[in-house]
């Protein structure tokens, strides 16, 4: 071909899919990868050019405005660069280049779905979780996030995404309206995104709940999930067919104190439900660095069932989450203790008293 003709003509072919953002947004190593020399994509990238610089090292190949989902996948291409130490090998024309990056905050809620994001095309600047190692920067859109404790992606549309616990309290975390932080907090559990305890807990490591915008809004949080998780068990009893129990009950001894509530109570077999809502076991290392405070309420709930359980009282703990995701399983788990209790001694009797 002669200096003349066209650069375009030049170019290898690159496999171009109006429809696929992977093709349409490319870093400089696929670009090379794909036979694409360095002022081949400069000259593409000259004011008036087929092509255009997204991000450093990142490639939008066509001239128009960059989409949402452009503008995420180029995100990723940014964060995913390997260290110059790994680039070495190349990249294949099948690699994805993100690395280790994942989404977070309001993209990555845009993403699960969440209303309280808006639209992703909308959005302007999109989080992205990195390893602490990495020595990147926060540039035009992508605001780099470094931390010791990547948790593992879920994949969303292809795209590597934080799960929506990390992800709403990245969020949270750069929100300072007290108003914001209790709808999107509501949203992630009314919806079914979070539950409530796992969600607590994410907020806990990223030292979020002594900030006066969160305060508020996880009281309303934990109060929400306790209603959604007392509906599917009213639910969870009626579908498949467990007699009915009595509700919401304190269980005393005659005379003696009182051994804590439960939230459902079959008197003719002894068996208790306890809604589990609280946060993860403490005292263990917390998934960001450092360990939290031990946890009085847990040992508090582990002194009740062990009393109840030496008076002969079956106590059956259900989890929000498993009452959401198996709740056929969690009732045959009822089932059973309810149908065991012919075989046991007699237990204790104890008085129920409404609370």
């Amino acid at each position: 071909m002669t200096q003349n003709t066209p650069l375009s003509a030049r170019l290898p072919r690159l496999p171009l899919h109006p429809g696929d953002v992977t093709q349409l947004v490319l870093s400089a190593a696929q670009l090379r990868a794909r036979g694409v020399s360095t002022a081949q994509t400069s000259a593409q990238c000259l004011p008036g050019g087929a092509w255009q610089h997204l991000l450093p090292g990142v490639y939008l190949l066509h001239p128009g405005p960059p989409t949402g989902r452009e503008r995420l996948h180029g995100a990723l291409l940014y964060a995913g660069r390997p260290p110059a130490s790994a680039r070495r090998g190349g990249a294949g024309p099948s690699d994805t280049g993100y690395g280790e990056a994942m989404v977070t905050g309001v993209a990555a809620l845009a993403l699960h779905g969440f209303a309280w994001a808006g639209e992703l095309g909308a959005l302007h600047r999109i989080d992205v979780l990195v390893p602490r190692t990495r020595r990147l920067r926060s540039t035009r859109f992508v605001e780099v996030l470094r931390t010791a404790s990547m948790p593992d992606p879920v994949r969303v549309g292809g795209l590597p995404v934080a799960p929506a616990e990390r992800a709403v309290a990245d969020a949270v975390a750069g929100t300072a309206d007290a108003a914001e932080v209790r709808r999107l907090l509501t949203e992630a559990v009314r919806d079914g995104h979070c539950e409530p305890a796992a969600l607590v807990a994410e907020l806990s490591e990223a030292k979020l709940l002594g900030r006066p915008a969160v305060v508020a809004a996880v009281d309303a949080l934990l109060a929400e999930g306790r209603a959604v998780a007392e509906a599917r068990l009213y639910a969870m009893v009626r579908e498949y067919g467990l007699p009915d129990p009595v509700w919401n009950v304190e269980l005393r001894l005659p005379g003696g104190p009182g051994l804590g509530g439960v939230d459902a109570y079959w008197p003719d077999h002894a068996v208790a439900v306890e809604l589990d809502s609280r946060a993860p076991r403490h005292g263990v290392p917390g998934r960001r660095g450092g360990r939290v405070q031990a946890d009085p309420e847990w040992a508090a709930c582990a002194a009740k069932r062990e009393q109840l359980e030496r008076l002969g009282v079956t106590v059956v703990h259900l989890t929000p989450r498993k009452l959401r995701e198996a709740s056929a399983q969690q009732a045959t788990v009822v089932r059973t203790a309810l149908m065991a209790a012919a075989d046991r001694e007699p237990a204790a009797y104890v008085m129920v008293l409404p609370r």
